[in-house]
């Protein structure tokens, strides 16, 4: 049976260290794929993901549920990137490359009868990352948040500490952005 986090966060906070374990494994996955979007360096994504689970533990007690644990967690994640930022001051790593390190291509698991199906999907998808780098960080942020983790309007405006209709507005905005870019990087094929 799966615990709830609600009953690993009590277990954790009345000495039963495991219990954070659990929680570790249920979001490092999701955590770590989403800080590597973000930030677009597998490094740095390991550094925050890690730095981000060391805080939760640590300020655990301060966990009032409001939210889900998982939103909590991505907002000491978020807070963390921005501060590990400004310890690098390095350039950073396209989403293309960083999936290059990685070797981590999501992958279609239907058959398709077209054997250049995946060769044209698979440049899409590289267009796409690349399109998403190129966006601000303001942009590409809410993007990920609302496409990739699936989040709501007002989780979103939770996690990244702006007004309901800002996150409307970045996300309209950077849709058309990103639309122009890809426009661009295709050129004369259609999207």
């Amino acid at each position: 049976m799966i615990k709830p986090d609600s009953e690993l966060i009590t277990e954790c906070l009345q000495g039963r260290t495991d219990a954070f374990g659990q929680l570790v494994t249920r979001y490092q996955e999701r955590l770590f794929g989403t800080l590597v979007t973000m930030l677009g360096s597998v490094e740095d994504a390991r550094d925050v993901a890690q730095e981000a689970f060391v805080q939760a533990y640590q300020k655990l007690d301060s966990f009032r549920g409001q939210s889900a644990f998982y939103s909590w967690l991505f907002r000491i994640a978020l807070n963390s990137s921005v501060d590990h930022h400004r310890r690098q001051r390095r350039p950073t790593v396209s989403i293309d490359a960083a999936r290059e390190q990685t070797g981590a291509e999501p992958t279609d698991l239907h058959t398709d009868t077209s054997p250049s199906f995946n060769i044209e999907r698979n440049e899409r998808q590289k267009l796409v990352q690349l399109a998403l780098s190129k966006l601000s960080p303001e942009y590409r942020q809410v993007l990920i948040l609302k496409e990739m983790e699936d989040l709501k309007y007002e989780e979103i405006a939770t996690l990244v500490k702006i007004p309901v209709g800002t996150v409307r507005s970045r996300i309209h905005r950077g849709r058309a952005e990103l639309k122009e870019i890809l426009e661009k990087l295709l050129g004369d094929q259609l999207i």
